[in-house]
C-alpha cells in the first residue's frame, strides 16, 4: 500500500465520521519558542489550551513535521528520521475515551477492502497509564483485546504534557507485534524493538498549574471541556503496510537511497557503515526538499542553518561513498518524484527548489575545496611539530568557521598519518552547545505567556476598521503589566491594551505597526507598537501620557495619518516591484521576505546572483510606469482555493486560513494575497526610487527603495550634489562620469608612484637594520621599529629582506611599524634560527599579547597586533627577552 494511499484512507475514514479535514500546516511554526511543526499538535496547541476558540468540534490531518534534535541517530535505528507526517484526529469538547478508542481499532483493525488498514487484530498491544482503568476498560469493551494485551505504565512514558502549565493528561499507546524474529515476547514493555508504537491517544482531562519535569508537576484540577490529540506516524505505518525493515526503505524514501547506490557504484546492504551513510543521504535530502518548499533558505542561523546543516551532511555522506562531483540535481529530482503526489507543489515550484538546492551544494563543495586547502597547512604544521595530533582547536576552527565536517577531518587526518584531538574537538562544542542552549533559554524566558490572553481571545477576535477608517468608537477589555493583567494604568505606565475593535494595524505581513493614539475620557495614550500575541487578537502596547486608563473604560483610536499613508505608499510600492521583478526576470523571482515602513521598502526575492544596472533601471522603470498610470488597487475577500485558482501570489512558508484578502493592482499583473493596507490607486505611491540591491544568503536577493516624499528627497539630495561637483570641477553634468574617473585614474596613478618611491626607500633602510643587529644568545636579532607604514603588509617585506640580508646565521627579524593608528609586529626566522628553537609564530603571539591583541601564524613568518601604539617598544623588547631566555 503506497503511503499516499493510506493518507488518503486516514483522512477519507474520519471525513465519513464527520471529521472537518484540516491542511496541514507549515514547517515553519507560528510558536515563537520553536524553529518549526515538531509534532503533529502544533497547530492546534492555541485550541487546546483554550486561547483560540476552535472552529470546529472535530477535526483530522496529515501534518508535516521537522524534527532535528537526534539528527545523529538518523540512519542509525528504523525509527529516527527528520521529516515525518503525522496523522492525527481531534476533539474539542466532543468525543472523548470511548470515541477515540473506538475510531481507532476500527480503522486499524478493518480490512483494506472496507478501506482500513487490515492490520491483524492478534498482533495488536496497547498500553494505558497506570492509573487508567477508564481506558483499560474501554479496550476490552470496544476491542475485545484481553488483559494481558494492556499494559501499564507510568508518567515517563504515558502521560502527557507540554513542558508547561495548561492541558494534559494521560495517554493510551498502540503497539504493533512484529514477531519473534524481532526480539523477546511479552509486549512493550519487555521489547519496544518487536513491539512497535504506531498510534498514540492522548486523552486532555487535566489542567496542570506547575510543571517541573516531565513526571514532576501539579495537576490543578479537570479541564472544564476534555479533548483528544492523537498522533500515528505515517511512515511507521507504511513500514508495516509495505514489508520494508525500517521508513528509509517506504517509497517515499527509498528512491533517493536507490539514486544515491546508482551515482555511488556501492550497494544498499552490502556494508553497514555505508548503509548508515545512504539512509542519511534518503532522509536529509527529502528533508531538505519540504523545507525548501515551505520558503525556508539555507542560511547561518535559525531555521536557514539547520537547513543548510541538512543539506551539507548530504554531501559529506555522498563524499563518504566516494562521490565528490555534485549529486543535488540527481538526488532531489528522485525526492520530488517520490512526493509529488502527497505534496503537489514540489512540481509546480520545481525550478525554483532546484535552483536553491543546487546553489548551496556548489557553495558547500567550494566551502569543502578551501577547507581542504586549510587543514593540509594545518595537518604539515603539525607534522613538522613533530605532534602526532592535530589540536582539537584546529579542527573546531574548521567545523565552525568553515562548515568543514568533523568527520572529513578525521578521515583525511587519518590518511595523513595523524590523529585528531578529538576530546577537545568534543569540548569546544560542548561549550558552542552550552552557549546555544543558554541564548535559547534566554529567549523564551522573554516571550510572554500568552495563556493571558487566553480570556480576551474568548471573548471573540478584535474587530479592525483601519481599512476604511483611521478612527473608531471602542472599549477597552483588557489591560497587562509586565504581562499580568491589572484594572487601570495611570500616567507613565508603559501597558498593553486590548480593545474590542481598533484602527490601528498590527505588525504583519512585512508592514511595521501604525502610529498614533488611544484617547478616551480622562486620558490619552501613545501607541508604541501594534501586534497579534495570539490569532485574532490585536494587543496595543501605549505609554500612558496624561490621566489613567481602567477596564470597561470607552476608547477611541486614531491613526497618525501621515505616517498610514507613507506605510501605504510602501506596502502597494513592494507589490510593483515584485510584479517588475517577475516581469523582468521571470516567474523563479518569487517573495522571500518583505518590510514595509513609511518611505521605505524592502524586498527580498529567490535569485543567485547580482543584478546588473541595466536590469535594475530596467525594474525601477517598469515601476514607476505602473505609479503612472494610476493603476486601481482593488481588495477581494476570497477563499484560499478561489485566490490560487485566480495566480495570486502567496508567500512561501506564510500560513493561510481557509478566507484570505487578495489584493490586485492593475487587475492580475500584481495579484497577491496580503492582509497589509494600501493605497486606492498606484498614482497614489508618488515615485519609487530604488537605492540598493545586495545579497541575503546564496541563493536570496534584497532589493532596497525610497518611496513617495523620501524618494523625492532622495533625488533633490542627489541634485544637489551633481550640481556641486559640476561647478568644483568646472565641468558640465553630462561629462562628469568622465572627468571622475580621470581623476580617479590620475590618483591611483600617483599613489602607485608613492608607493614605489615609499617601497624604495624602506629597501635602503634594509642594510642598516641588518647591521644594527645584535647577538642575543644563540641569535642575530635585529628589532626595530620602523614608524609610520601604509599596511602591514610594508613591514612584511621588509622583515624578509632583512632576514634575507642577515645570511646564514641564526637571523630573528622583529620589524614594528604603525599602520592606520594601529600598531603591527612581524617576525620571520630563517631555518637555522628555527631548528635552535626560535619559532615566528610564538614570538609575535607574545609581542601581540603587549600590544593588548593577538597574532600568531607559521614558525618562519608571521605577525601580531593590538590597539596600544605607545606599547611598540616594549614588544619588540618581549620578543628579544624571549629569545634571551630561549
Amino acid at each position: 500500500m503506497k503511503t499516499a494511499d493510506i493518507a488518503q484512507r486516514y483522512l477519507s475514514y474520519f471525513e465519513k465520521n464527520g471529521h472537518t479535514i484540516v491542511p496541514s500546516a507549515s514547517l515553519v511554526s507560528d510558536d515563537p519558542t520553536v524553529m518549526f511543526t515538531i509534532a503533529g499538535m502544533v497547530p492546534f496547541v492555541p485550541y487546546l489550551q483554550g486561547l483560540v476558540p476552535a472552529p470546529f468540534p472535530r477535526a483530522a490531518d496529515i501534518q508535516k513535521c521537522i524534527r532535528t534534535n537526534d539528527i545523529e541517530e538518523v540512519g542509525k535505528t528504523a525509527r529516527h528520521g527528520t521529516f515525518f507526517q503525522m496523522l492525527g484526529n481531534w476533539s474539542f469538547g466532543d468525543y472523548f475515551k470511548e470515541g477515540a478508542i473506538s475510531y481507532a481499532w476500527e480503522l486499524l483493525t478493518s480490512s483494506e477492502a472496507d478501506g482500513g488498514l487490515g492490520f491483524a487484530e492478534k498482533d495488536i498491544w496497547v498500553t494505558v497509564y497506570e492509573t487508567d482503568d477508564e481506558a483499560a476498560q474501554l479496550w476490552q469493551k470496544i476491542a475485545g483485546i484481553p488483559a494481558e494485551r494492556i499494559q501499564r505504565m507510568g508518567k515517563e512514558d504515558n502521560y502527557w504534557h507540554t513542558g508547561q502549565p495548561g492541558p494534559a493528561g494521560p495517554c493510551s499507546e498502540i503497539y504493533i507485534d512484529r514477531g519473534p524474529a524481532y526480539g523477546r515476547d511479552g509486549g512493550p514493555i519487555v521489547d519496544d524493538n518487536r513491539f512497535t508504537e504506531i498510534w498514540n491517544l492522548v486523552f486532555m482531562q487535566e489542567l496542570l498549574s506547575d510543571v517541573r519535569s516531565k513526571t514532576d508537576f501539579d495537576i490543578a484540577g479537570p479541564l472544564p471541556k476534555k479533548n483528544i490529540d492523537t498522533g500515528m506516524g505515517l511512515e511507521r505505518v507504511a513500514m508495516f503496510k509495505q514489508g520494508v525493515e525500517n521508513m528509509y526503505e517506504t517509497d517515499q524514501v527509498r528512491p533517493v537511497l536507490d539514486r544515491a547506490q546508482e551515482i555511488s557504484g556501492r550497494r544498499y546492504g552490502a556494508d553497514a557503515v555505508d548503509d548508515v551513510r545512504f539512509r542519511v543521504i534518503a532522509d536529509h535530502v527529502r528533508s531538505s526538499l519540504m523545507l525548501l518548499s515551505d520558503g525556508v533558505k539555507p542560511g547561518n542561523d535559525g531555521r536557514g542553518y539547520i537547513l543548510r546543516r541538512l543539506m551539507r551532511r548530504t554531501v559529506r555522506s555522498m563524499r563518504l561513498l566516494g562521490v565528490d562531483a555534485p549529486t543535488f540535481p540527481e538526488l532531489f529530482s528522485a525526492s520530488r518524484d517520490a512526493m509529488k503526489e502527497s505534496y503537489p507543489i514540489l512540481e509546480t515550484e520545481w525550478d525554483r527548489l532546484s535552483a536553491s538546492a543546487v546553489a548551496e551544494e556548489d557553495t558547500f563543495l567550494r566551502t569543502l575545496a578551501q577547507g581542504s586547502t586549510i587543514l593540509d597547512l594545518a595537518l604539515d604544521d603539525t607534522k613538522k611539530s613533530g605532534a602526532k595530533s592535530l589540536a582539537g582547536s584546529e579542527a573546531f576552527l574548521l567545523h565552525d568557521t568553515y562548515g568543514f565536517p568533523i568527520d572529513l577531518t578525521l578521515e583525511i587526518a587519518e590518511e595523513a598519518g595523524l590523529s585528531v584531538d578529538r576530546g577537545a574537538f568534543d569540548e569546544l562544542m560542548l561549550e558552542q552547545r552550552t552557549r546555544a542552549k543558554a541564548d535559547a533559554k534566554s529567549r523564551r524566558r522573554q516571550l510572554a505567556d500568552v495563556s493571558v490572553y487566553s480570556g480576551f481571545r474568548a471573548l471573540g477576535e478584535t474587530g479592525f476598521a483601519g481599512y476604511t477608517d483611521l478612527e473608531t468608537q471602542s472599549r477597552v477589555l483588557g489591560l497587562l503589566v509586565d504581562g499580568q493583567p491589572v484594572t487601570s494604568a495611570s500616567e507613565g505606565d508603559i501597558a498593553e491594551v486590548i480593545l474590542a475593535e481598533t484602527t490601528l494595524y498590527a505588525e504583519s505581513g512585512g508592514q511595521v505597526a501604525d502610529k498614533g493614539t488611544i484617547i478616551g475620557s480622562g486620558f490619552e495614550l501613545e501607541v508604541l507598537d501594534v501586534q497579534k500575541p495570539v490569532a485574532g487578537l490585536i494587543s496595543h502596547t501605549v505609554q500612558v501620557t496624561t490621566g489613567t486608563v481602567a477596564v470597561d473604560d470607552a476608547a477611541t483610536t486614531v491613526v497618525d495619518a501621515a505616517n498610514r499613508r507613507a506605510a501605504k505608499q510602501a506596502h502597494s510600492a513592494t507589490h510593483l516591484v515584485h510584479a517588475a521583478l517577475r516581469d523582468t526576470l521571470g516567474s523563479h523571482a518569487t517573495q522571500a521576505g518583505s518590510l514595509n515602513r513609511a518611505g521605505y521598502m524592502r524586498f527580498d526575492f529567490a535569485w543567485n546572483q547580482a543584478l546588473s544596472a541595466q536590469t535594475r533601471s530596467e525594474i525601477e522603470d517598469i515601476t514607476n510606469r505602473a505609479v503612472q498610470d494610476a493603476l486601481e488597487v482593488t481588495t477581494r475577500i476570497v477563499s484560499l482555493d478561489e485566490a490560487k485558482d485566480a495566480g495570486a501570489m502567496a508567500l512561501f512558508g506564510e500560513k493561510y486560513g481557509d478566507v484570505v484578502r487578495m489584493v490586485d493592482i492593475g487587475g492580475p499583473w500584481s495579484r497577491e494575497l496580503c492582509a497589509g493596507t494600501h493605497v486606492g490607486s498606484s498614482a497614489e505611491i508618488g515615485l519609487v526610487s530604488i537605492v540598493g540591491e545586495s545579497s541575503v544568503g546564496s541563493s536570496n536577493r534584497r532589493i532596497e527603495a525610497l518611496v513617495g516624499q523620501n524618494a523625492f528627497r532622495e533625488l533633490a539630495a542627489e541634485r544637489a550634489i551633481v550640481s556641486q561637483l559640476t561647478s568644483a570641477l568646472k565641468t558640465p553634468r553630462e561629462q562628469l562620469p568622465d572627468r571622475i574617473a580621470e581623476i580617479a585614474a590620475n590618483l591611483k596613478a600617483a599613489e602607485k608612484r608613492i608607493a614605489q618611491l615609499e617601497a624604495k626607500e624602506r629597501e635602503g633602510q634594509v642594510p642598516a637594520i641588518a647591521a644594527g643587529a645584535e647577538q642575543v644568545g644563540a641569535f642575530r636579532v635585529a628589532a626595530v621599529s620602523i614608524g609610520e607604514v601604509g599596511s602591514a603588509d610594508d613591514v612584511r617585506t621588509l622583515a624578509l629582506s632583512v632576514r634575507e640580508r642577515l645570511g646564514s646565521d641564526a637571523a630573528v627579524v622583529a620589524l614594528g611599524g604603525i599602520a592606520g593608528g594601529r600598531p603591527v609586529v612581524v617576525v620571520a626566522t630563517n631555518e637555522v634560527a628555527r631548528t635552535a628553537g626560535a619559532k615566528a609564530g610564538a614570538l609575535a603571539k607574545r609581542a601581540a599579547g603587549v600590544l593588548g591583541g593577538g597574532g600568531g601564524g607559521r614558525d618562519d613568518v608571521a605577525q601580531g597586533g593590538g590597539a596600544d601604539a605607545s606599547a611598540l617598544p616594549a614588544a619588540l623588547d618581549a620578543v628579544v627577552a624571549e629569545l634571551r631566555a630561549a
